[in-house]
């Protein structure tokens, strides 16, 4: 997708990102259902399990947080949801990171996901789960909805979205090491983020494992 400069969008997006590609008929009943299966979780509709796999190399990086100043990732949790894998997740998170102050520090969340998903569910669930999070208007919904169906493309196994939280800026997303946009608001990161970092989380387990040795 290349940046049309006279558009008016909340956030900016890189040269060169090509379109999802179009979705064989014959799979569109599978993909919807996984859909319903995935963003069943962030309802609170289903019985989900995460858990802690192995724990990464320190070493260990992304071209994502490569401007982020010291951070480290945390050991990355499994989401299971009726036995199917969805997604691992970590945070990257700086020294002194508190995350009862996120909003205020350099960090990274990526989501490597386990099966196909389509970016405009997750951009319409993401919308709902924030509400959980904090209140705003519809004015702002529909705005930020945009932005993320535009930046969030269709994924299948193996490839990651990850969020950055820039302080004083917004939220910055890249696509498998590649960057997507910015939404540059920041009470769209604080919620958006606040998804899996917030105690009103719709997954309070996840939470717990994220969060895991960093500091309230």
């Amino acid at each position: 997708m290349h940046t049309t400069p006279t558009r008016p969008n909340p956030f900016q997006l890189a040269d060169g990102r090509a379109q999802p590609s179009a979705m064989p008929r014959a799979n569109m009943w599978l993909r919807a259902g996984l859909c319903a299966v995935f963003w069943g979780v962030f309802c609170g509709t289903t019985q989900a399990q995460s858990s802690s796999v192995a724990s990464p190399n320190a070493a260990y990086s992304r071209p994502e947080v490569l401007a982020l100043p010291g951070v480290m990732p945390t050991a990355p949790v499994r989401l299971r949801v009726w036995g199917f894998e969805v997604y691992d997740a970590r945070l990257w998170t700086p020294r002194g990171f508190r995350h009862t102050q996120s909003a205020q520090f350099p960090f990274a969340l990526e989501l490597q996901y386990l099966r196909k998903l389509e970016g405009a569910a997750i951009a319409s669930r993401s919308i709902d789960e924030m509400r959980r999070v904090g209140s705003f208007s519809d004015a702002q919904a529909q705005t930020w909805l945009a932005a993320m169906r535009e930046l969030f493309p269709d994924v299948n196994t193996g490839e990651r979205i990850t969020g950055v939280n820039l302080p004083g800026e917004g939220a910055e997303f890249w696509v498998n090491g590649q960057r997507v946009g910015l939404v540059k608001d920041e009470a769209f990161a604080r919620l958006f983020f606040g998804i899996w970092l917030d105690e009103r989380s719709s997954q309070p387990k996840m939470r717990a494992q994220l969060l895991k040795g960093l500091q309230p």
